[in-house]
């Protein structure tokens, strides 16, 4: 497994030993990252729609997280769909990809493996065949992008989001139908050599990803990738809420917390999480209807 790092994580020194914590994490067989994007910005003319920073100083950047112990880096390009104000736009998706797959092809350069993250936010009130067609129209941007710049596929990973409808979406959808869509755009785009892709959670709750995701390992057939789950969220948040209830930083209640959240994540992975109820369901907010 890997865990991403902020930049200044990199350089911070065990408090026993005086190690780095990229030499901690490798003695216990996992995977130091880095996020080596910086801010958000506006795109003028966009409506609000927004693209990363951090492409300039990249190359020296990533030269130096390498030697600090980085193996792989992750840089997130986030999307909204609003289809009232025509976005994403030709314009925020071919911004947003190119920007990717510099990235992508400056890692490399630099002996780090890329992470891709294309986010499509859950805002919205857009239904999932919606949802679908702007997936596509972004993986496919983006995938074109990468081999445009020369970027060697067989060396990156996607992290993408779930693909669903709008949080605010009127229309009802099961688990099953979640899980097809993302099937579908993964078939009509995600190229071979990318040996697999690795979903962020996105403001789901752990059982909910966790279903979508089991389900769609389970829907999958003979598709080549690996499916699995880099998720942040939905795995920490939990936690904060038990040390929030107790009123203490109780490692010992949140580690055995945090190693069942990961058994169910686990589970997913592998096509073998049991949804209960309307779990990975998309269910409309219920209307409040006042009296007059």
């Amino acid at each position: 497994c890997g865990a991403i790092l902020d930049p200044e994580t990199l350089y911070q020194r065990s408090s026993t030993d005086g190690a780095l914590f990229p030499e901690k994490l490798s003695a216990l067989g996992v995977v130091p990252g880095v996020k080596p994007h910086l801010k958000v910005y506006s795109l003028p003319g966009q409506g609000g729609a927004t693209v990363m920073q951090g492409l300039d100083s990249l190359a020296a950047r990533c030269e130096e997280y390498a030697e600090a112990g980085a193996k792989f880096a992750k840089w997130r390009s986030p999307l909204e769909i609003d289809v009232t104000a025509g976005q994403p736009s030709s314009l925020t998706i071919q911004t947003n990809m190119d920007d990717l797959a510099r990235y992508a092809l400056i890692c490399q350069d630099n002996g780090l493996m890329p992470i891709v993250e294309p986010d499509i936010s859950l805002k919205g009130c857009h239904d999932l065949e919606t949802a679908v067609m702007v997936n596509v129209q972004v993986q496919s941007a983006l995938y074109k992008a990468m081999l445009d710049h020369g970027v060697f596929m067989e060396g990156a990973t996607l992290k993408p989001n779930i693909v669903n409808p709008g949080l605010d979406c009127e229309k009802s959808y099961t688990v099953e139908e979640i899980a097809k869509a993302n099937i579908d755009v993964l078939n009509r785009c995600f190229p071979c050599a990318m040996k697999g892709a690795n979903f962020l959670s996105g403001g789901q709750s752990l059982a909910d990803a966790s279903a979508r995701l089991s389900m769609m390992n389970q829907m999958k057939g003979t598709s080549p990738w690996n499916l699995s789950f880099s998720w942040s969220a939905a795995l920490q948040l939990p936690l904060l809420d038990l040390a929030r209830e107790t009123k203490t930083l109780c490692l010992d209640e949140m580690s055995a917390l945090y190693l069942e959240e990961l058994k169910i994540a686990g589970a997913a992975a592998r096509g073998e999480y049991t949804p209960k109820g309307n779990e990975g369901a998309h269910v409309p907010k219920q209307k409040v209807v006042v009296n007059a």
